[in-house]
């Protein structure tokens, strides 16, 4: 804690320290991927050398283009201790962009991500990321010893993304990034004794690293507290929910937009179960009340992302009083900060004990900061950046050392920051007035049907007036109403007079989901007159489809069909479906989408939200996913169960003759069994067949709607029968640790509780014929195995049972000891990116062979 820290290094030796304590959580498919402080650590020494290996010198520029994974961090790391540039790029930007980075900073090294394209980059050698570990791995692991690294060396440049003919990239130092830490470290130093009541913080990183924010709070901030971050790919409100709970989330960093959407979702499963008065009533009487009378109202929300989330960190753009107000309502914390790449992030941090609200907090100790004539703000300190690149660092403040934020806020006597709006952005009228967009689009997005707005500037013969570009919730809705109820809202002066329904899924936006509002002021200016809002095949959602297809994006129409025009299978529509609620943030049911569903559908499924699909807590939400049974108690019940009820059940009927156990022994962990289905008997004998480490360890996939009818006493024909049905379910999950696999909707939350089981050391049983054989023979294998295969990342065990078939269909019950045979294959190890039906045909040849 007394370490004097010249430069951003001087971390590493505490992360050693920290030894196998876990550092991330990587959600990596189905999976949790977990690395420790020690191995991150030692992973980025290995990079620096490996670095060294291939000529990286000091100064030289090392591009990052992929997700959030922990391998960006050591890479990160890594690169510092050689003395490298680390230039960090938005996973999702185009590649013109890409290449014109490349051109600027003439890379030496360019780190991939797994879904990113080597095709931008002209020079430099090309690395995919998820390899670095392993290409590095035969390197010492020791500490090494860097290069002399001063306060003033670049540690990164980071590029604002845009369309302009030249990116701009802002250089930030080690001086620069411990300016805006060394405060936080101090003032998180004094509460250390609180926080190891709760050690460790469990952190969900939902912000991109590219951006230095993301940076702050998944690679810097938690580490000063020994904290766990958790990376996470989709961006799918329920997932995101269903995470914070299983991990036992404390604290999420996101942009407002993503706790906006995590607010709607709650909304619409209030109003899916008739809930929404009653919340309302709530909501209302808790304004005032103590913050733990607020959590003991609204405690059933906080059942449902676990007891143990604490609040929300908001940043990389501005944060609507009405969303910050909702979560701190509900007992949530919500902590903004406020900054800018060109000041290493921060300006100003609410405080989490004392925060006010609708501040973008107080002035971080060390920075200088006073608002000019005009409200702007403007910032003097270490924290500002050496520059912009140029081929070399361009100094971007004067002699004085002032730069000019753009921003214009107020402060008030407790100096807390108030944020109103973009200078450049301001609308100064003919009267002399000034009108802040941000008080606009607040009144507009107060209207129901607003799903989002933007407003802007523009010439008229009067003056300049603000035009409104409104996203709506519903194709139906009329804009001139919600325009109307607006501006009674709004002083006479800020009355919208202008305005334009955007016909687009969603409005462009910047990796931090900032609205692109020169963007958007084009197209809306491109057609003068008003109109109304209709459903058109937006360029994004093309581009999306296309990229699942395969197809040309400019051979869609709105009257594509997904299966006969686009040949995407269940498993095509399952990608689909993961795809369009990542990008737009919303949750879809799996049966909305089927081999009729066109691509006006799936825009017009979109667009209207919550009105064109059902609720998925009334599609999905009743088929049983028993964790229960994971845990130790139940895992003891089962182990006594199977040999006083399975094992003599086989004596008597048939002790299978298990071949190829003998190729086991170098399984190590998890591992995926995928077997022929021929009666329900299937599971014992594949059990019996197992070694002990995997036999007791086994979750087993049955068919979704069976089980759910079990448990809901819907099974038996006879009413008397149903009454043992609950019975019947107890034995089935606590003897062979079921789970549900629907074979018609629901099957992604079968996956996703399949990683579960295998992040808990479960190996999984599957019979991917989906049904019992009818003739003895194998039926073909659902698409769908090869997507869990690939997305469990673990190697796939083919089974196949012989014998069995003769006694179902003579209704034998006993027979001689080997008259079922239990064939275990070669476990298959699958490389990454193979395609999944590919994966599905090789599993179905590799079960006939055997």
């Amino acid at each position: 804690m007394g370490t004097r820290r010249e430069n951003l290094l001087s971390y590493l030796p505490d992360f050693i320290g920290r030894g196998d304590e876990t550092a991330f959580g990587h959600q990596s498919g189905l999976r949790m991927i977990r690395w420790s402080y020690r191995q991150l650590a030692t992973t980025s020494f290995q990079v620096a050398r490996f670095l060294e290996r291939r000529g990286i010198v000091k100064g030289d520029r090392v591009i990052i283009w992929s997700e959030n994974r922990p391998e960006w961090v050591a890479a990160f790391w890594g690169c510092l201790l050689m003395g490298a540039i680390v230039v960090p790029l938005d996973e999702q930007s185009s590649t013109d962009f890409i290449e014109r980075i490349d051109k600027q900073v003439k890379s030496k090294l360019i780190l991939l991500g797994d879904d990113q394209s080597s095709a931008p980059f002209s020079s430099g050698e090309v690395i995919r990321l998820s390899e670095l570990a392993e290409l590095a791995a035969d390197l010492s692991s020791d500490a090494y010893n860097c290069v002399t690294i001063l306060p003033d060396d670049l540690a990164e440049i980071i590029f604002t993304s845009g369309t302009t003919a030249e990116p701009k990239g802002v250089c930030l130092s080690h001086r620069n990034l411990l300016a805006n830490l060394l405060p936080l470290e101090k003032e998180i130093n004094r509460f250390r004794m609180l926080e190891r009541l709760v050690h460790p913080l469990r952190f969900l990183c939902l912000l991109p690293l590219s951006h230095v924010f993301g940076q702050f709070m998944g690679m810097l901030v938690p580490q000063l507290l020994g904290g766990e971050v958790c990376f996470m790919q989709s961006r799918n409100p329920a997932e995101i929910i269903s995470l914070i709970r299983r991990e036992k989330i404390n604290v999420a960093s996101a942009v407002p937009r993503q706790l906006d959407t995590l607010r709607r979702k709650i909304e619409n499963d209030l109003g899916a179960a008739g809930l929404t008065s009653e919340f309302r009533e709530k909501f209302v009487s808790a304004d005032g009340r103590h913050f733990l009378r607020r959590w003991w109202m609204f405690r059933r929300l906080h059942t449902q992302s676990g007891w143990r989330f604490l609040a929300f960190i908001s940043g990389g753009a501005t944060l609507d009083s009405e969303i910050e107000n909702f979560w701190q309502r509900l007992s949530f914390a919500v902590i903004q900060g406020y900054g800018m790449t060109e000041t290493a992030s921060l300006i100003s941090v609410n405080h989490p004990f004392k925060s006010s609200r609708g501040s973008i907090g107080k002035i971080l100790p060390g920075h200088e900061v006073k608002i000019d004539q005009g409200g702007e703000i403007m910032v003097r300190g270490d924290n500002i950046s050496a520059g912009y690149w140029q081929d070399g660092v361009k100094p971007l403040t004067g002699e004085e050392g002032w730069w000019r934020t753009g921003d214009i806020a107020g402060k008030d006597e407790e100096g807390n920051l108030f944020f109103r709006g973009r200078k450049k952005e301001l609308i100064v009228t003919a009267a002399g007035l000034n009108i802040y967009p941000e008080d606009l689009e607040a009144a507009l997005n107060d209207q129901p049907e607003v799903l989002d707005s933007c407003v802007f500037g523009v010439q008229t013969p009067h003056g300049p007036e603000p035009m409104a570009v409104i996203l709506l919730r519903e194709a139906t809705a009329d804009p001139a109403e919600i325009i109307r109820r607006a501006n009674t809202k709004l002083n006479v002066s800020q009355h919208i007079r202008q305005w334009r329904v955007w016909d687009e899924a969603d409005f462009p936006r910047t990796s931090t989901h900032k609205v692109r509002k020169g963007r958007v002021r084009e197209q809306a200016l491109a057609d003068q007159q008003p109109k109304q809002a209709k459903l058109t095949k937006s360029e994004t959602l093309s581009d999306l489809i296309a990229g699942v297809s395969g197809l040309n994006a400019d051979s869609l129409r709105d009257e594509t069909r997904l299966s006969s025009d686009l040949n995407l299978d269940s498993l095509g529509r399952v990608a689909l479906l993961g795809a369009l609620e990542d990008r737009y943030q919303v949750e879809i049911d799996e049966s909305a989408i089927t081999s009729e569903t066109t691509v006006a559908d799936i825009e017009k499924m979109i667009s209207e939200r919550s009105e064109t699909r059902k609720p998925v807590q009334q599609t999905l939400g009743d088929y049983p996913y028993p964790r229960w049974a994971l845990r130790w108690p139940v895992r003891w019940l089962r182990w006594i169960a199977y040999y006083l009820l399975v094992v003599p059940f086989l004596v008597v009927m048939s002790r299978p003759k298990v071949r190829g156990r003998e190729r086991l022994p170098a399984l190590s962990g998890p591992a995926l069994f995928v077997a022929n289905h021929i009666s329900m008997v299937d599971p014992a004998m594949i059990m019996r067949a197992l070694p002990i480490r995997f036999r007791h360890r086994l979750a087993i996939a049955m068919a979704g709607e069976r089980l759910r009818a079990i448990r809901q006493s819907r099974d038996a024909e006879n009413r008397f029968l149903r009454l043992f049905d609950p019975i019947r379910y107890l034995l089935v999950v606590i003897v062979f640790n079921v789970f549900p696999l629907p074979q018609k909707s629901g099957f992604r939350r079968s996956f996703a509780y399949a990683g579960e089981a295998m992040d808990k050391g479960y190996s999984v049983l599957v019979f991917p014929e989906g049904r019992t054989t009818q003739d003895g023979r194998m039926n073909p294998f659902m698409s769908g195995t090869g997507l869990l295969a690939e997305n469990l990342n673990v190697p796939v065990v083919p089974i196949k049972i012989e014998g069995l078939f003769n006694l179902k269909a003579e209704k034998r019950y006993f027979s001689p000891p080997g008259t079922v045979t239990v064939t275990i294959g070669e476990p298959v190890v699958f490389e990454k990116g193979t395609d999944p039906a590919e994966i599905t045909k090789r599993l179905e040849q590799a079960v006939r062979d055997l």
